[in-house]
């Protein structure tokens, strides 16, 4: 029996919420803003301040190790205590962060701005996605998610969009206009986390936990699905951190091209994700990996040898089918440990980006001893362990 069968067999014990989900996903999606923005401030840092790769680099890091690496504590913390005052309170931090990140022309104060704002981000995503199970129970659990998942491939698709106007209007200080759209975004969760709050069943225990507690934790294949991730997370972040940078260096364009790419990147992979989850219910989680993860290295290697124009259909389709496995990982994670639904959350959303962030700072070590091509290069094969994960991955 495959996962995507196993789940419509479950008894669905409310519909999908759609004012729910869609608290939860604006919330995800406001914290991934800041996440966005990062990668989009990067051009003006090496401009204006002279920072290298490296350093540039290490600000991702900072980012993602704060916002990523650590869910899967917050994970095992809503596991044994449901806190729904992190999804306010992570939408506050987040956004305060970003908004100081460019108020600073001292690389150390906007390195703790960054570092802060993600750990906003961190707090908000274990219990997001964990009050998104709740939600998204039933027959239609992969397409839950994904409407849940879109709200962060939508926040970081929004952080360039948002961020370079910004810079390019007021300097690094525009940053600070940020703090707007958080401000309303906060209003948002506090006026219907009442309402969210509602679907968390007595005790804290999502829906079907009866029928997910009679099911071991299966770490090995588990394993297999965060390695996916990891590697996915590895690419998207690399590609984050450089395509940018590589475009404007190899074609002469301005910042504001550069990051048009990294716009178009992130946009699509948000609609990835919404047809990646709505696959999933319809042929089953693992067909999805193996449609998508094949895809990632030849687009990338094109990416190297187009022109301007046909790199920009590239990227786009580079976009899509790498974020269009972000649901079908989350959900495929809580399959395999369903009595721990928080930390496979934590793991697949959380750890394996943070991954990403590492990877993309020794990507910036080699850049500054190398160059971008080579870099490039390097991301190129990047996705080849994932597909073997990818391939291992058990259907049941």
């Amino acid at each position: 029996m495959s996962v995507a069968t196993e789940v419509s067999q479950r008894p669905e014990e409310h519909t999908l919420d759609r004012r729910a989900i869609l608290v939860l996903a604006c919330g995800h999606g406001s914290a991934d803003i800041a996440q966005g923005s990062v990668p989009a401030l990067l051009p003006f840092l090496h401009h204006d301040y002279g920072y290298s790769y490296a350093a540039l680099a290490a600000l991702v890091l900072a980012m993602t190790i704060t916002s990523s690496l650590i869910q899967p504590i917050f994970g095992y913390l809503a596991d044994r205590r449901s806190m729904p005052w992190l999804l306010p309170v992570g939408v506050l931090v987040a956004g305060t962060g970003i908004a100081f990140s460019g108020l600073s022309h001292s690389y150390p104060l906007t390195f703790a701005a960054i570092a802060v704002s993600g750990l906003g981000v961190g707090a908000y995503h274990p219990e997001g996605a964990r009050y998104a199970n709740y939600v998204c129970a039933g027959p239609r659990r992969a397409t839950g998610m994904s409407l849940y998942s879109v709200g962060g491939n939508v926040g970081f698709a929004l952080g360039p969009i948002l961020a370079t106007p910004l810079v390019l209007a007021f300097g690094m200080n525009g940053t600070a206009w940020l703090a707007v759209l958080y401000a309303a975004m906060l209003a948002v969760v506090l006026l219907n986390l009442a309402y969210v709050i509602s679907f968390r069943p007595a005790g804290g225990r999502g829906p079907s936990a009866a029928t997910q507690a009679a099911r071991p934790d299966r770490w090995g294949p588990f394993s297999l699905v965060a390695g996916v991730a990891s590697f996915r997370s590895a690419v998207y972040f690399g590609l984050q951190s450089f395509l940018a940078v590589y475009l404007i260096h190899r074609f002469h364009v301005s910042e504001s091209t550069g990051n048009a790419a990294l716009t178009v990147m992130l946009v699509m992979g948000a609609i990835g994700t919404l047809v990646g989850g709505r696959l999933g219910d319809r042929i089953g989680l693992k067909p999805v990996l193996l449609i998508c993860i094949p895809a990632m290295a030849p687009l990338i290697a094109l990416l190297l040898v187009g022109g301007l124009g046909v790199d920009f259909v590239l990227v786009a389709l580079i976009g899509f089918f790498t974020v269009g496995t972000f649901s079908t990982t989350v959900v495929l994670g809580q399959h395999f440990l369903p009595n721990q639904i928080g930390v496979a959350s934590g793991i697949t959303m959380g750890a394996a980006i943070g991954i990403g962030g590492v990877c993309a700072t020794l990507l910036g070590l080699l850049a500054d001893a190398t160059s971008l091509s080579t870099v490039m290069a390097v991301i190129v094969l990047l996705p080849l362990p994932g597909l073997l994960c990818a391939l291992l991955v058990p259907k049941n």
